[in-house]
């Protein structure tokens, strides 16, 4: 079995290690915090083995799951690869678009797996929901969230919009034509709230806003295309899928609409909520199983390295606004 341990002991970090330790596609041998007193706190709560120092640790390990600030992945993933460690980061995977590029480097040369944690792909909301949706016209996605002063080292986009950003260019794979953003400071040095326009080629728009001020958390994403409607809710993890379709057997309890010369169509309304599932156990199941089967991971280096570069974009269109 591989062995995986866990760098950060934060909030998310101990999430990780707590997972960890009670699955069985895994074996989680400890953890790696800069901070002694963290280490030794978690250590006696989670009884798991805390190791003195990083690399200690990756001398120990198949895999390193990395789960500190943003700040740290490049240098603790780059660490890991020229050991020829497996690695999996947290999202946005690195601060710059070079230090990214440096990994997928390293991470070739090394002949090992990297995913990056972007965790949505794994809601069982939008792994079920995704098989309806098919070149959709236009996207509009809300993701507000109450405020926590944990995530303001990086502006709203880094922090919560970027989660959007990686589902949107999951959907769309197309390049980008143009993007508008505009954005508000209220507490922290960056943008609290953002919104952003993105065009693709194909002719796809995508309306995406991001608050991290709001009373409620919402979740929300919505994609139109031809004949079909299908709402997501990331937050309670269920969707909603409405089709339109031609009329061959009436069926008595779903409404028609007469379209004249082109004929009559059919509302179908679909409602789901998938079994429950731990979308970052999911996750890091995936990761595992790509490993043992040399299969490409869900969330490569390579699409990581996208979603930064449009969330940087958007960034840099948003700074000349504040």
């Amino acid at each position: 079995m591989l062995k995986i341990g866990v760098v950060g002991a934060g909030h998310l970090g101990k999430i990780h290690i707590k997972i960890l330790k009670n699955v069985d596609f895994v074996e989680l041998i400890g953890f790696y915090d800069i901070d002694e007193n963290v280490s030794s706190q978690v250590e006696n709560e989670i009884k798991i083995k805390s190791y003195a120092s990083l690399n200690d640790l990756i001398e120990h390990c198949d895999v390193l799951d990395i789960v500190t600030p943003t700040i740290n992945h490049y240098e603790t993933a780059q660490t890991a690869l020229k050991k020829s460690k497996h690695v999996f980061i947290e999202k946005p995977v690195t601060h710059t678009l070079k230090e990214v590029r440096e990994l997928i480097k390293l991470s070739e040369e090394a002949a090992v797996k990297a995913q990056v944690g972007h965790v949505e792909r794994f809601n069982p909301a939008y792994s079920n929901a995704k098989k309806h949706i098919s070149k959709p016209k236009f996207i509009e996605t809300h993701r507000l969230a109450t405020f926590n002063p944990r995530g303001t080292d990086v502006s709203v986009v880094l922090d919560l919009m970027i989660h959007d950003l990686d589902i949107l260019l999951n959907v769309v794979q197309q390049p980008i034509q143009n993007i508008h953003a505009s954005g508000v400071s209220i507490i922290s040095e960056s943008a609290d709230i953002a919104n952003a326009r993105i065009e693709f080629m194909d002719g796809c728009v995508a309306n995406i806003t991001a608050s991290r001020m709001s009373l409620k958390s919402i979740r929300k994403s919505r994609f139109f295309q031809n004949n079909a409607y299908i709402s997501i809710d990331f937050l309670k993890k269920k969707y909603e899928y409405i089709s339109m379709e031609d009329v061959k057997e009436a069926d008595s309890f779903l409404p028609i609409i007469d379209l004249g010369e082109k004929g009559k169509k059919q509302i179908k309304i679909q409602n789901e909520s998938p079994a429950e599932v731990n979308a970052i156990e999911e996750e890091l199941k995936s990761f595992i199983h790509c490993i043992k089967n040399d299969l490409e991971p869900e969330v490569s280096l390579h699409s990581a390295q996208q979603c930064l570069k449009l969330a940087l974009d958007i960034e840099e269109k948003i700074s000349n606004t504040i």
